[in-house]
């Protein structure tokens, strides 16, 4: 697993192949997740003080993985045709987020900001590699479906966020 997530995170794309076909890699695939969550759990509770933003962290980020591998599925077979199940994209995707084991590094003041930017950016781009390969389409394509994808989920965790604050 840590090969994968290290071959993942160099963004090797023999990588999302492998997974893509290996069904026991899913549970692989969680793992990749949990530990992704946790850390980035640990990283925002270190910042904002409290257990709290552990928990966020991991909740945030696990719902996130399903929510995207949904989305892009979703967009991904039904607009461009791509020939993927959603287990195909859960662990391509999960695999596609090993970057964020930096995001324990997001209290560290100064760069904090930068590493979460950097973290974001690198995951999307190794999304689009896991997208493309999975769904078997065009780079523009998965650049397409990753960026909708992505964007409905920000607004979706944006409005949670809105009514989590209210009550």
């Amino acid at each position: 697993m840590i090969q994968r997530m290290v071959r993942a995170s160099s963004l090797d794309v023999s990588v999302y192949e492998e997974v893509e076909h290996d069904q026991s890699a899913t549970m692989q695939a969680f793992q990749v997740m949990v530990l992704v969550s946790i850390l980035a759990g640990i990283g925002q509770g270190i910042g904002s003080g409290g257990i709290s933003g552990l928990l966020l962290g991991v909740l945030g980020s696990l719902a996130g993985w399903a929510l995207w591998s949904f989305l892009t599925y979703m967009i991904g077979t039904r607009i461009f045709s791509g020939t993927a199940t959603y287990g195909e994209l859960l662990r391509t995707i999960g695999f596609a987020n090993a970057p964020g084991v930096f995001l324990i590094f997001s209290f560290i003041p100064l760069i904090g900001g930068l590493i979460v930017i950097t973290v974001a950016i690198w995951t999307l781009i190794s999304g689009v590699l896991a997208v493309r390969q999975a769904l078997d389409i065009s780079t523009v394509n998965a650049i397409i479906t990753c960026g909708i994808g992505w964007l409905v989920k920000f607004i979706i965790f944006l409005i949670i966020g809105f009514f989590a604050f209210i009550f």
